[in-house]
């Protein structure tokens, strides 16, 4: 590793220290003391946003696009680096960092291509009507435009793509916003050496130093004064309940209440249809093991909950214990989550009616896995067996009729994802539930696992409380970057000072 992290914020162009530090705790190697961020760091970077936004919430598309194309060099140029600091920090493996390099690089990449083409404007016109009666009709024009300077939240569990560089970063830059970001704890030296690559774009592309800043982390103050500060127009976050609610109750409680883009949690549930489990329920079963443990669950679409016919349940649990029971102890991203895990499996282990079909414990940073079972009209009753518990963790809730399915369906909370396992002779039962999962989900898929969201236009990321704030928004795909966009109307307006992209 040839790049030494030193703990710094970085604000407006200047890697900034404070009087107090904190220690990381890395999953191995050493320790890195970083300086804690403050609020005086936080209104210094939300003014230089500001103060920035004079000019880049005015560039054009081509400038930002090459901005953004600039930042993924930088990450890429930087790749060995920030795999060996990122490893040590979250103890995630190699293979899964570098995809998830990739990932935040193509999504670069991606908004470049998006706002190239201007599709994402909206861009509408009315022409004037001189001769209307009874009145006339003005010349109206319609743009999308950038709202101001946005704060982001660095997350715990992707500390690449949903962080310092992540789609919520590059879709705010890629509107014309100014970001400021909120390292996360967990791994600030990757959190800085991806600033680096953006400061170093910043200075390629000729732009002001503003537009990007990193305040690490270390303290609540410092979120609390990033949502509170009346330069932030809005906020991406992307992390638990808990936090995001307070968060979201500090953003609507301010003299200007502003938007709290929050991606916060899901059960993700999966729906095991008759005619799909009787073909080929073994697959099923090994096939959701598989995805309740991909990196130690630590996944906001982990697919914490099945849903089957009972007579049918051995046919899943069965597959799914085998698979299980070979899966080795994982490290999980920070001590707090796994302690958070074991409290978790214990709650759930203590609720009526709950059966352990495979139990496991550790007493250090890693997590094995637990599954277990209980009746429809049991989980129905108990709202602690429909709470997230992030990690390899999987409840199988069994059913005694399809319509006892269907209520089950109805009572969901929002999620993120919702899942069919079906057949062709499970058609007209699928053909019910989807409208109910609709209204529950932002993504519904038949045969497949939630575990994995790809980048592209149709996603959707996102979905009703308490998977997100705003419903009507992903965090993840090129409809994100409507999130920090509003629609303006020129009502008789000189072309000549229009927009550019309104000329």
């Amino acid at each position: 590793m040839t790049y030494t992290p030193h703990g710094k914020s970085l604000i407006a162009g200047a890697w900034v220290s404070t009087g107090q530090t904190f220690a990381s705790r890395p999953a191995r190697g050493a320790s890195l003391s970083v300086y804690t961020g403050t609020a005086d760091l936080v209104h210094d970077a939300c003014e230089a946003a500001e103060a920035a936004f004079w000019s880049y919430g005015y560039s054009t598309r081509e400038e930002r696009a090459r901005f953004l194309e600039a930042i993924a060099d930088g990450i890429e140029d930087r790749a060995a680096d920030i795999t060996a600091i990122a490893t040590a920090e979250t103890g995630l493996p190699e293979a899964r960092l570098n995809g998830e390099r990739g990932r935040t690089t193509g999504q670069l990449r991606l908004f470049a291509a998006h706002i190239r083409k201007g599709d994402y404007l909206d861009r509408r016109h009315d022409p004037a009507l001189p001769d209307r009666q009874p009145l006339p009709r003005p010349d109206l024009r319609m743009i999308e435009r950038p709202i101001g300077p946005v704060a982001v939240f660095g997350a715990s569990n992707f500390p690449l793509a949903f962080s310092v560089a992540g789609g919520d970063t590059a879709s705010a830059l890629a509107a014309g916003c100014p970001v400021v970001v909120k390292g996360h704890e967990a791994h600030p030296g990757t959190g800085e050496i991806v600033a680096e690559a953006i400061h170093e774009a910043i200075k390629a592309c000729g732009l002001n130093a503003g537009v990007f800043s990193l305040v690490q982390g270390g303290s609540r103050a410092v979120g609390e004064a990033l949502v509170r500060h009346p330069r932030i127009k809005a906020v991406g976050f992307t992390g638990s309940l808990g936090a995001g609610r307070a968060l979201f109750d500090l953003c609507a409680a301010r003299p200007e209440p502003i938007p709290f883009f929050g991606e916060l949690g899901s059960i993700n549930p999966m729906f095991l249809l008759p005619e799909a489990v009787s073909a080929r329920g073994d697959e099923i079963g090994a096939g959701w093991a598989g995805s309740l443990t991909m990196g130690a669950g630590q996944f906001c679409t982990n697919p914490g909950i099945a849903i089957a016919v009972e007579t049918q349940a051995d046919a899943i649990l069965g597959p799914a214990k085998e698979a299980l029971v070979g899966t080795p102890a994982q490290i999980m991203l920070t001590d707090g989550m796994a302690e958070a895990y074991r409290q978790g499996a214990e709650q759930i282990v203590a609720q009526q009616g709950v059966e352990q079909v495979y139990t496991s414990r550790t007493d250090d940073r890693t997590a094995r896995p637990n599954l277990f079972r209980v009746k429809a009209t049991d989980f129905a009753r108990n709202p602690v067996l429909s709470g997230e518990v992030f990690g390899p963790l999987g409840l199988l809730v069994t059913v005694v009729s399809v319509e006892e399915m269907l209520d089950l369906a109805k009572d969901l909370e929002g999620q993120l994802t919702a899942t069919l396992h079906m057949d062709d002779g499970d058609m007209e039962l699928a053909g019910r539930l989807l409208p109910i999962l609709e209204r529950k989900a932002g993504r519904v898929m038949a045969n497949g696992y939630p575990t994995g969201v790809e980048v592209c236009d149709a996603m959707v990321h996102g979905g009703p409380w308490p998977a997100s704030t705003n419903f009507g928004a992903t965090s993840v795909g090129t409809l994100s970057i409507r999130r920090f966009l509003r629609p303006v109307c020129y009502q008789n307006i000189p072309p000549k000072i229009l927009p550019e992209d309104l000329r």
